[in-house]
């Protein structure tokens, strides 16, 4: 990984940019000390529907109202 000093990085931002291209990632530091890196933005995966199918149990009576006892405890009543 290369490291760059922020004054380099003002006059060769465009240089820094085709070695992102290039797959590479760039270290910004300031006074020699790393504060920020400049890379790739990676690419989103595609959703993939139904992955999760037959993985997730619902109760049957998870809609149902809560008891008294429950409201009080979450101070509802």
């Amino acid at each position: 990984m290369r490291i760059v000093d922020i004054g380099e990085d003002r006059s060769h931002l465009s240089e820094l940019v085709d070695a992102v291209l290039q797959g590479q990632e760039i270290l910004i530091a300031v006074k020699g000390v790393p504060v920020a890196k400049l890379g790739p933005i990676p690419k989103k995966l595609p959703i993939k529907f139904g992955v999760l199918k037959g993985k997730i149990k619902i109760a049957k009576d998870f809609d149902n109202p809560l008891s008294e006892e429950t409201l009080a405890e979450f101070g509802c009543i």
